[in-house]
Protein backbone atom coordinates (compact mmCIF):
# COMPACT_ATOMS: atom_id res chain seq x y z
CA UNK A 1 0.00 0.00 0.00
CA UNK A 2 2.62 2.28 0.83
CA UNK A 3 4.88 1.96 -2.34
CA UNK A 4 1.27 2.44 -4.32
CA UNK A 5 1.37 5.69 -2.69
CA UNK A 6 4.83 6.11 -3.51
CA UNK A 7 4.36 5.27 -6.95
CA UNK A 8 0.99 7.45 -7.53
CA UNK A 9 2.92 10.56 -5.84
CA UNK A 10 6.05 10.06 -7.94
CA UNK A 11 3.88 9.77 -11.49
CA UNK A 12 1.35 12.93 -10.67
CA UNK A 13 4.68 14.82 -9.77
CA UNK A 14 6.27 13.92 -13.20
CA UNK A 15 3.53 14.92 -14.86
CA UNK A 16 3.46 18.19 -13.32
CA UNK A 17 7.07 18.73 -14.28
CA UNK A 18 6.19 17.91 -17.96
CA UNK A 19 3.45 20.09 -18.23
CA UNK A 20 4.45 23.00 -16.16
CA UNK A 21 6.12 24.19 -20.18
CA UNK A 22 2.95 23.84 -21.47
CA UNK A 23 0.78 25.61 -18.80
CA UNK A 24 3.41 28.55 -19.00
CA UNK A 25 2.82 28.89 -23.01
CA UNK A 26 -1.17 28.28 -22.41
CA UNK A 27 -0.99 31.62 -19.83
CA UNK A 28 1.77 33.56 -21.89
CA UNK A 29 -0.64 33.37 -24.71
CA UNK A 30 -3.96 33.86 -22.62
CA UNK A 31 -1.87 37.28 -21.35
CA UNK A 32 -1.17 38.34 -25.07
CA UNK A 33 -4.89 37.61 -25.81
CA UNK A 34 -6.73 39.49 -23.25
CA UNK A 35 -3.94 42.55 -22.62
CA UNK A 36 -5.58 45.64 -23.97
CA UNK A 37 -4.54 47.49 -26.28
CA UNK A 38 -1.64 50.47 -25.41
CA UNK A 39 -0.69 48.38 -22.41
CA UNK A 40 2.21 47.23 -23.39
CA UNK A 41 5.45 48.83 -21.50
CA UNK A 42 5.78 51.38 -24.00
CA UNK A 43 5.49 52.54 -27.95
CA UNK A 44 7.04 51.15 -30.79
CA UNK A 45 10.55 51.39 -30.41
CA UNK A 46 10.78 52.90 -33.60
CA UNK A 47 8.42 55.71 -32.95
CA UNK A 48 8.03 58.70 -31.12
CA UNK A 49 5.46 61.09 -28.97
CA UNK A 50 4.74 64.53 -30.61
CA UNK A 51 2.91 66.76 -29.21
CA UNK A 52 1.73 70.73 -30.09
CA UNK A 53 0.63 72.99 -27.32
CA UNK A 54 -1.27 76.33 -27.87
CA UNK A 55 -2.70 78.67 -26.22
CA UNK A 56 -4.05 81.37 -28.75
CA UNK A 57 -4.80 84.68 -26.98
CA UNK A 58 -2.91 87.46 -24.83
CA UNK A 59 -3.36 89.83 -21.97
CA UNK A 60 -3.41 89.12 -18.56
CA UNK A 61 -6.80 88.95 -18.43
CA UNK A 62 -6.37 85.54 -20.52
CA UNK A 63 -4.19 84.25 -18.21
CA UNK A 64 -5.73 81.00 -18.29
CA UNK A 65 -5.05 80.00 -20.87
CA UNK A 66 -1.23 80.05 -21.13
CA UNK A 67 -1.65 78.88 -17.22
CA UNK A 68 -3.15 75.88 -19.15
CA UNK A 69 -0.81 75.33 -21.65
CA UNK A 70 2.54 75.44 -19.61
CA UNK A 71 0.56 72.87 -17.30
CA UNK A 72 0.27 70.85 -20.24
CA UNK A 73 3.89 70.50 -20.58
CA UNK A 74 4.74 69.90 -17.54
CA UNK A 75 2.91 66.63 -17.51
CA UNK A 76 4.28 65.44 -21.14
CA UNK A 77 7.77 66.72 -19.68
CA UNK A 78 7.37 64.55 -16.89
CA UNK A 79 5.69 61.62 -18.92
CA UNK A 80 8.80 61.55 -20.75
CA UNK A 81 8.39 63.57 -23.92
CA UNK A 82 11.64 65.16 -25.11
CA UNK A 83 11.84 68.88 -25.77
CA UNK A 84 12.46 68.73 -29.12
CA UNK A 85 9.35 66.59 -29.72
CA UNK A 86 7.22 69.62 -27.56
CA UNK A 87 6.07 72.71 -30.13
CA UNK A 88 4.63 75.26 -27.58
CA UNK A 89 2.55 78.38 -28.88
CA UNK A 90 2.06 80.95 -26.59
CA UNK A 91 2.24 84.63 -26.83
CA UNK A 92 4.26 84.72 -23.54
CA UNK A 93 3.20 88.16 -21.92
CA UNK A 94 1.72 86.88 -18.52
CA UNK A 95 4.62 85.30 -16.35
CA UNK A 96 6.74 88.95 -16.15
CA UNK A 97 3.56 91.09 -16.70
CA UNK A 98 3.56 93.65 -13.92
CA UNK A 99 0.21 91.92 -13.11
CA UNK A 100 1.54 88.78 -11.94
CA UNK A 101 1.59 88.69 -8.33
CA UNK A 102 4.58 86.08 -8.41
CA UNK A 103 7.02 87.44 -10.99
CA UNK A 104 8.04 84.50 -13.23
CA UNK A 105 5.33 82.12 -12.11
CA UNK A 106 2.57 80.68 -13.30
CA UNK A 107 -0.21 78.41 -11.79
CA UNK A 108 -3.25 76.65 -13.18
CA UNK A 109 -4.60 75.89 -9.85
CA UNK A 110 -5.30 77.76 -6.30
CA UNK A 111 -2.59 75.74 -4.31
CA UNK A 112 -0.53 74.75 -7.68
CA UNK A 113 3.35 74.96 -8.09
CA UNK A 114 4.71 76.72 -10.78
CA UNK A 115 4.23 75.46 -14.41
CA UNK A 116 6.14 78.01 -16.31
CA UNK A 117 10.10 76.84 -15.41
CA UNK A 118 11.26 75.25 -18.43
CA UNK A 119 8.84 75.61 -20.89
CA UNK A 120 10.06 75.88 -24.83
CA UNK A 121 9.50 79.72 -25.89
CA UNK A 122 9.33 77.94 -29.40
CA UNK A 123 6.85 80.53 -31.22
CA UNK A 124 5.76 83.58 -29.19
CA UNK A 125 4.46 87.25 -29.36
CA UNK A 126 3.77 88.23 -32.89
CA UNK A 127 4.97 84.47 -34.27
CA UNK A 128 1.74 82.98 -32.39
CA UNK A 129 0.05 82.81 -36.00
CA UNK A 130 -2.32 80.38 -37.82
CA UNK A 131 0.18 80.02 -40.66
CA UNK A 132 2.96 78.81 -38.29
CA UNK A 133 0.96 76.43 -36.56
CA UNK A 134 0.06 74.82 -40.10
CA UNK A 135 3.35 74.80 -40.80
CA UNK A 136 4.37 73.01 -37.52
CA UNK A 137 1.78 70.99 -38.14
CA UNK A 138 2.85 69.58 -41.66
CA UNK A 139 6.45 69.94 -40.64
CA UNK A 140 7.02 72.18 -43.14
CA UNK A 141 10.35 74.02 -42.20
CA UNK A 142 10.76 76.80 -45.05
CA UNK A 143 6.92 77.93 -44.58
CA UNK A 144 7.75 78.40 -40.57
CA UNK A 145 8.25 82.47 -40.00
CA UNK A 146 10.28 83.30 -36.73
CA UNK A 147 10.40 81.43 -33.65
CA UNK A 148 12.72 78.72 -32.92
CA UNK A 149 12.03 77.06 -36.41
CA UNK A 150 10.66 73.53 -34.36
CA UNK A 151 8.31 71.54 -36.65
CA UNK A 152 6.33 68.31 -36.26
CA UNK A 153 8.97 66.37 -38.32
CA UNK A 154 7.01 63.25 -37.74
CA UNK A 155 7.22 59.64 -39.25
CA UNK A 156 4.66 56.93 -40.14
CA UNK A 157 4.71 55.40 -36.42
CA UNK A 158 4.61 58.28 -34.48
CA UNK A 159 1.65 59.34 -32.66
CA UNK A 160 0.94 63.33 -32.05
CA UNK A 161 -1.16 65.23 -29.51
CA UNK A 162 -2.49 68.60 -29.77
CA UNK A 163 -3.62 70.45 -27.26
CA UNK A 164 -5.52 74.37 -27.80
CA UNK A 165 -6.96 76.19 -25.01
CA UNK A 166 -8.58 80.00 -25.59
CA UNK A 167 -11.22 81.45 -26.89
CA UNK A 168 -13.84 80.32 -29.57
CA UNK A 169 -16.71 81.02 -32.06
CA UNK A 170 -18.76 78.94 -34.42
CA UNK A 171 -16.18 77.87 -36.77
CA UNK A 172 -13.18 79.51 -35.09
CA UNK A 173 -10.63 79.64 -32.90
CA UNK A 174 -8.67 81.94 -31.17
CA UNK A 175 -5.24 83.43 -32.07
CA UNK A 176 -3.20 86.59 -30.49
CA UNK A 177 -2.34 87.81 -33.95
CA UNK A 178 -5.22 87.88 -36.81
CA UNK A 179 -6.66 86.40 -38.57
CA UNK A 180 -8.83 83.24 -36.76
CA UNK A 181 -8.18 79.66 -36.97
CA UNK A 182 -11.18 78.66 -39.33
CA UNK A 183 -12.43 75.39 -38.86
CA UNK A 184 -12.21 74.44 -42.82
CA UNK A 185 -8.88 75.37 -43.03
CA UNK A 186 -8.01 73.63 -39.99
CA UNK A 187 -9.50 69.73 -41.20
CA UNK A 188 -7.79 70.52 -44.47
CA UNK A 189 -4.37 70.93 -42.77
CA UNK A 190 -5.17 67.51 -41.03
CA UNK A 191 -6.29 65.63 -44.54
CA UNK A 192 -2.99 67.00 -45.90
CA UNK A 193 -0.93 65.88 -43.08
CA UNK A 194 -2.54 62.46 -42.96
CA UNK A 195 -2.15 62.12 -46.83
CA UNK A 196 1.55 62.52 -46.12
CA UNK A 197 1.50 59.39 -44.40
CA UNK A 198 4.02 60.70 -41.16
CA UNK A 199 1.83 59.58 -38.36
CA UNK A 200 0.45 56.68 -36.93
CA UNK A 201 -2.40 58.11 -34.83
CA UNK A 202 -3.18 61.49 -33.34
CA UNK A 203 -5.33 63.21 -30.68
CA UNK A 204 -6.73 66.49 -30.28
CA UNK A 205 -8.00 68.43 -27.25
CA UNK A 206 -9.63 71.21 -28.06
CA UNK A 207 -10.77 74.17 -25.18
CA UNK A 208 -12.90 77.19 -26.49
CA UNK A 209 -16.38 78.40 -26.57
CA UNK A 210 -18.31 76.12 -29.46
CA UNK A 211 -15.25 73.87 -30.31
CA UNK A 212 -17.55 71.68 -31.51
CA UNK A 213 -18.40 73.45 -34.18
CA UNK A 214 -14.81 73.39 -35.37
CA UNK A 215 -15.42 69.97 -36.46
CA UNK A 216 -19.10 69.27 -36.95
CA UNK A 217 -19.58 68.01 -39.99
CA UNK A 218 -16.29 68.44 -41.00
CA UNK A 219 -14.03 66.01 -39.42
CA UNK A 220 -13.60 62.75 -41.03
CA UNK A 221 -13.79 59.41 -39.56
CA UNK A 222 -10.66 58.13 -41.81
CA UNK A 223 -8.07 60.22 -40.68
CA UNK A 224 -6.66 58.08 -37.62
CA UNK A 225 -7.43 61.45 -35.82
CA UNK A 226 -9.30 61.27 -31.92
CA UNK A 227 -10.99 64.92 -31.39
CA UNK A 228 -12.44 65.74 -28.06
CA UNK A 229 -13.91 69.55 -27.03
CA UNK A 230 -14.47 71.44 -24.26
CA UNK A 231 -17.92 72.10 -25.50
CA UNK A 232 -20.40 71.33 -28.50
CA UNK A 233 -21.21 73.42 -31.70
CA UNK A 234 -23.70 75.87 -29.43
CA UNK A 235 -22.61 76.45 -26.69
CA UNK A 236 -19.55 78.25 -24.42
CA UNK A 237 -16.63 76.76 -22.15
CA UNK A 238 -16.03 77.89 -18.80
CA UNK A 239 -13.24 80.07 -16.76
CA UNK A 240 -12.26 78.35 -13.32
CA UNK A 241 -10.42 79.22 -10.43
CA UNK A 242 -11.33 82.39 -10.29
CA UNK A 243 -11.17 85.32 -7.71
CA UNK A 244 -14.40 85.34 -5.19
CA UNK A 245 -15.14 81.17 -6.66
CA UNK A 246 -14.40 78.20 -4.90
CA UNK A 247 -11.99 77.04 -4.66
CA UNK A 248 -10.64 80.88 -4.72
CA UNK A 249 -7.01 81.43 -6.39
CA UNK A 250 -4.49 83.12 -4.14
CA UNK A 251 -6.07 86.31 -2.86
CA UNK A 252 -3.01 88.67 -4.88
CA UNK A 253 -4.56 87.28 -7.73
CA UNK A 254 -7.61 89.16 -9.87
CA UNK A 255 -7.71 86.72 -12.75
CA UNK A 256 -8.90 83.22 -13.27
CA UNK A 257 -5.82 80.80 -13.38
CA UNK A 258 -7.90 77.39 -15.80
CA UNK A 259 -10.31 76.47 -17.78
CA UNK A 260 -12.37 74.05 -16.49
CA UNK A 261 -11.98 71.08 -18.92
CA UNK A 262 -8.59 72.19 -19.09
CA UNK A 263 -7.92 71.37 -15.52
CA UNK A 264 -10.15 68.59 -15.74
CA UNK A 265 -8.19 66.15 -18.29
CA UNK A 266 -4.84 67.42 -16.74
CA UNK A 267 -5.88 67.15 -13.00
CA UNK A 268 -7.27 63.55 -14.33
CA UNK A 269 -3.91 62.50 -15.91
CA UNK A 270 -1.83 63.74 -13.04
CA UNK A 271 -4.02 61.28 -10.63
CA UNK A 272 -3.83 58.31 -12.44
CA UNK A 273 -1.65 56.09 -14.23
CA UNK A 274 -1.81 56.69 -17.82
CA UNK A 275 -0.75 53.17 -18.90
CA UNK A 276 -3.81 52.17 -17.33
CA UNK A 277 -5.94 54.67 -18.24
CA UNK A 278 -7.73 54.37 -21.56
CA UNK A 279 -8.38 57.67 -23.75
CA UNK A 280 -12.14 56.52 -23.56
CA UNK A 281 -11.90 56.43 -19.42
CA UNK A 282 -10.42 60.10 -19.67
CA UNK A 283 -12.91 60.86 -21.94
CA UNK A 284 -15.74 59.85 -19.51
CA UNK A 285 -14.19 61.30 -16.90
CA UNK A 286 -13.78 64.59 -18.01
CA UNK A 287 -16.73 65.31 -19.81
CA UNK A 288 -18.62 64.35 -16.36
CA UNK A 289 -16.09 67.19 -14.86
CA UNK A 290 -16.96 69.65 -17.64
CA UNK A 291 -20.63 69.47 -17.24
CA UNK A 292 -20.21 70.05 -13.52
CA UNK A 293 -21.86 67.15 -12.60
CA UNK A 294 -24.70 67.27 -15.24
CA UNK A 295 -25.63 71.22 -14.27
CA UNK A 296 -25.19 72.56 -17.71
CA UNK A 297 -26.35 75.79 -16.75
CA UNK A 298 -22.34 75.92 -14.95
CA UNK A 299 -20.80 73.67 -16.99
CA UNK A 300 -20.93 72.11 -20.83
CA UNK A 301 -20.58 69.21 -23.49
CA UNK A 302 -17.55 67.53 -23.86
CA UNK A 303 -17.97 66.31 -27.65
CA UNK A 304 -15.74 64.09 -29.47
CA UNK A 305 -15.17 63.54 -33.27
CA UNK A 306 -13.24 61.55 -35.84
CA UNK A 307 -12.05 58.27 -35.60
CA UNK A 308 -12.92 56.82 -32.14
CA UNK A 309 -12.40 53.11 -32.98
CA UNK A 310 -8.70 53.78 -30.92
CA UNK A 311 -9.81 55.32 -27.94
CA UNK A 312 -9.80 52.29 -25.77
CA UNK A 313 -5.66 52.76 -26.13
CA UNK A 314 -3.67 53.99 -22.96
CA UNK A 315 -3.23 57.66 -22.28
CA UNK A 316 0.43 57.35 -22.16
CA UNK A 317 0.90 56.85 -25.65
CA UNK A 318 0.00 60.44 -26.26
CA UNK A 319 1.09 62.12 -22.89
CA UNK A 320 3.79 59.73 -21.78
CA UNK A 321 3.88 57.71 -18.07
CA UNK A 322 5.41 59.81 -14.75
CA UNK A 323 6.99 56.95 -13.05
CA UNK A 324 5.39 58.68 -9.89
CA UNK A 325 2.03 57.68 -11.24
CA UNK A 326 2.93 53.80 -11.16
CA UNK A 327 1.22 52.86 -8.53
CA UNK A 328 -1.80 55.46 -8.85
CA UNK A 329 -4.98 54.11 -9.48
CA UNK A 330 -6.42 53.35 -13.64
CA UNK A 331 -9.26 55.58 -12.62
CA UNK A 332 -11.05 55.60 -9.36
CA UNK A 333 -9.91 59.01 -7.94
CA UNK A 334 -13.65 61.03 -8.43
CA UNK A 335 -13.26 64.61 -8.46
CA UNK A 336 -17.38 65.01 -7.30
CA UNK A 337 -17.56 69.16 -5.82
CA UNK A 338 -19.11 70.98 -8.54
CA UNK A 339 -16.85 74.20 -9.59
CA UNK A 340 -17.50 77.56 -9.78
CA UNK A 341 -16.89 78.82 -13.08
CA UNK A 342 -17.63 81.92 -15.47
CA UNK A 343 -18.48 82.43 -19.22
CA UNK A 344 -15.17 82.51 -21.38
CA UNK A 345 -16.31 85.59 -22.34
CA UNK A 346 -17.07 87.40 -19.70
CA UNK A 347 -13.73 86.38 -17.47
CA UNK A 348 -11.49 89.57 -18.87
CA UNK A 349 -14.95 91.59 -17.58
CA UNK A 350 -14.30 89.69 -13.76
CA UNK A 351 -10.40 90.42 -14.20
CA UNK A 352 -11.05 94.60 -15.19
CA UNK A 353 -13.86 94.56 -12.31
CA UNK A 354 -11.68 92.94 -9.61
CA UNK A 355 -8.53 95.22 -10.85
CA UNK A 356 -10.72 98.36 -10.58
CA UNK A 357 -12.48 97.14 -7.01
CA UNK A 358 -8.57 96.92 -5.89
CA UNK A 359 -7.36 100.19 -6.94
CA UNK A 360 -7.16 103.18 -4.85
CA UNK A 361 -10.09 105.46 -4.30
CA UNK A 362 -9.91 108.70 -6.39
CA UNK A 363 -6.59 107.82 -8.40
CA UNK A 364 -5.88 107.86 -11.75
CA UNK A 365 -5.46 104.26 -11.90
CA UNK A 366 -9.16 103.89 -11.31
CA UNK A 367 -10.50 106.47 -13.50
CA UNK A 368 -8.68 104.82 -16.22
CA UNK A 369 -10.30 101.57 -15.14
CA UNK A 370 -13.95 102.29 -14.70
CA UNK A 371 -13.19 103.89 -18.87
CA UNK A 372 -11.85 101.27 -19.99
CA UNK A 373 -14.51 98.75 -18.37
CA UNK A 374 -16.96 101.14 -19.75
CA UNK A 375 -15.77 101.26 -23.32
CA UNK A 376 -15.43 97.28 -23.25
CA UNK A 377 -19.52 97.39 -22.12
CA UNK A 378 -20.03 99.80 -25.09
CA UNK A 379 -18.19 97.97 -27.49
CA UNK A 380 -19.85 95.03 -26.49
CA UNK A 381 -23.72 96.56 -26.97
CA UNK A 382 -22.28 97.98 -30.80
CA UNK A 383 -21.39 94.46 -31.45
CA UNK A 384 -24.90 92.86 -30.53
CA UNK A 385 -27.00 96.02 -31.79
CA UNK A 386 -24.88 96.16 -35.41
CA UNK A 387 -25.42 92.73 -35.89
CA UNK A 388 -29.18 92.64 -34.75
CA UNK A 389 -29.69 95.72 -37.58
CA UNK A 390 -28.14 94.07 -40.10
CA UNK A 391 -30.31 90.71 -39.55
CA UNK A 392 -33.45 93.28 -39.72
CA UNK A 393 -32.35 94.81 -42.97
CA UNK A 394 -31.58 91.41 -44.56
CA UNK A 395 -34.37 89.34 -43.81
CA UNK A 396 -36.45 91.95 -42.12
CA UNK A 397 -38.16 92.41 -38.44
CA UNK A 398 -39.87 88.95 -37.85
CA UNK A 399 -37.48 86.81 -39.52
CA UNK A 400 -34.16 88.62 -38.88
CA UNK A 401 -33.18 87.39 -35.24
CA UNK A 402 -34.69 84.21 -36.01
CA UNK A 403 -32.48 83.51 -39.35
CA UNK A 404 -29.28 84.64 -37.77
CA UNK A 405 -29.28 82.68 -35.09
CA UNK A 406 -30.51 79.25 -36.41
CA UNK A 407 -28.26 76.21 -35.88
CA UNK A 408 -28.34 73.91 -38.62
CA UNK A 409 -29.14 70.14 -38.34
CA UNK A 410 -26.44 67.92 -35.89
CA UNK A 411 -24.08 66.45 -38.89
CA UNK A 412 -23.84 69.50 -41.07
CA UNK A 413 -20.81 71.87 -41.25
CA UNK A 414 -21.75 75.70 -39.95
CA UNK A 415 -21.19 76.69 -43.60
CA UNK A 416 -21.05 75.36 -46.87
CA UNK A 417 -18.84 78.60 -48.60
CA UNK A 418 -16.07 79.38 -45.93
CA UNK A 419 -15.12 81.80 -48.63
CA UNK A 420 -18.05 83.73 -47.84
CA UNK A 421 -17.99 83.60 -44.46
CA UNK A 422 -14.41 85.10 -44.17
CA UNK A 423 -15.72 88.28 -47.19
CA UNK A 424 -18.80 88.70 -44.60
CA UNK A 425 -16.58 88.65 -41.68
CA UNK A 426 -14.70 91.17 -43.54
CA UNK A 427 -17.31 93.45 -44.76
CA UNK A 428 -18.52 93.85 -40.91
CA UNK A 429 -15.26 94.76 -39.31
CA UNK A 430 -14.36 96.83 -42.08
CA UNK A 431 -17.52 99.27 -41.17
CA UNK A 432 -18.31 98.01 -37.52
CA UNK A 433 -15.16 97.44 -36.03
CA UNK A 434 -13.25 94.01 -34.30
CA UNK A 435 -15.17 91.11 -33.78
CA UNK A 436 -12.74 90.76 -30.32
CA UNK A 437 -13.11 87.54 -28.64
CA UNK A 438 -16.33 88.61 -27.44
CA UNK A 439 -18.02 89.24 -30.95
CA UNK A 440 -16.61 85.97 -32.64
CA UNK A 441 -19.78 84.56 -30.98
CA UNK A 442 -21.69 85.83 -33.65
CA UNK A 443 -19.76 83.97 -36.58
CA UNK A 444 -23.05 81.93 -36.69
CA UNK A 445 -25.30 84.82 -37.88
CA UNK A 446 -22.62 85.58 -40.78
CA UNK A 447 -22.94 81.90 -41.58
CA UNK A 448 -26.40 81.95 -42.03
CA UNK A 449 -26.32 85.29 -44.16
CA UNK A 450 -23.88 82.91 -46.12
CA UNK A 451 -26.47 80.28 -46.35
CA UNK A 452 -28.94 82.39 -47.04
CA UNK A 453 -27.60 83.18 -50.11
CA UNK A 454 -26.99 87.43 -49.96
CA UNK A 455 -24.31 88.75 -51.65
CA UNK A 456 -21.58 90.73 -50.49
CA UNK A 457 -23.21 93.85 -51.66
CA UNK A 458 -26.27 93.87 -50.04
CA UNK A 459 -24.34 92.79 -46.77
CA UNK A 460 -21.67 96.06 -47.33
CA UNK A 461 -24.96 98.01 -47.74
CA UNK A 462 -26.61 96.52 -44.48
CA UNK A 463 -23.34 97.12 -42.90
CA UNK A 464 -22.77 100.82 -43.58
CA UNK A 465 -26.23 101.66 -42.22
CA UNK A 466 -26.11 99.42 -39.52
CA UNK A 467 -22.44 100.93 -38.52
CA UNK A 468 -22.50 104.13 -40.42
CA UNK A 469 -20.99 107.13 -38.65
CA UNK A 470 -19.40 104.75 -36.15
CA UNK A 471 -16.18 105.56 -35.14
CA UNK A 472 -14.47 101.72 -33.61
CA UNK A 473 -11.38 103.69 -32.18
CA UNK A 474 -8.94 101.12 -30.56
CA UNK A 475 -11.44 98.43 -32.45
CA UNK A 476 -10.82 99.61 -36.09
CA UNK A 477 -9.26 96.77 -37.98
CA UNK A 478 -6.37 98.95 -38.72
CA UNK A 479 -4.98 98.27 -35.28
CA UNK A 480 -5.66 94.56 -34.67
CA UNK A 481 -6.12 92.82 -38.26
CA UNK A 482 -9.01 91.71 -39.85
CA UNK A 483 -10.47 88.10 -37.98
CA UNK A 484 -10.26 86.72 -41.48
Amino acid sequence: MEANRYEIASTVALLLLLLLPLEAGRLNLLDQVIRMPGEEDGPEGNSTRWAVLIAGSLGYGNYRHQADVCHAYQILKRGGLKDENIVVFMYDDIAKSELNPRQGILINHPQGQDVYAGVPKDYTGEHVTVENLYAVLLGDKKAVKGGSGKVVDSKPNDRIFLYYSDHGGPGVLGMPNMPFLYAKDFIEVLKKKHASGSYKEMVLYIEACESGSVFEGLMPTDLNIYVTTASNAEESSWGTYCPGMEPAPPPEYITCLGDLYSVSWMEDSETHNLKKESLAQQYTKVKERTSNYNTYNAGSHVMEYGNKSFKGERVYLYQGFDPATKNFPVNEIYFVTPMDVVNQRDADLLFLWHRYQRSEEGSENKKTLLKEITETMMHRKHLDGSVDMIGVLLFGPKKGPSTLNSSRKSGLALVDDWICLKSMVRLFEKHCGSLTQYGMKHMRAFANICNNGVSEDAMEEACVVACGGHDSGQWHPSFRGYSA
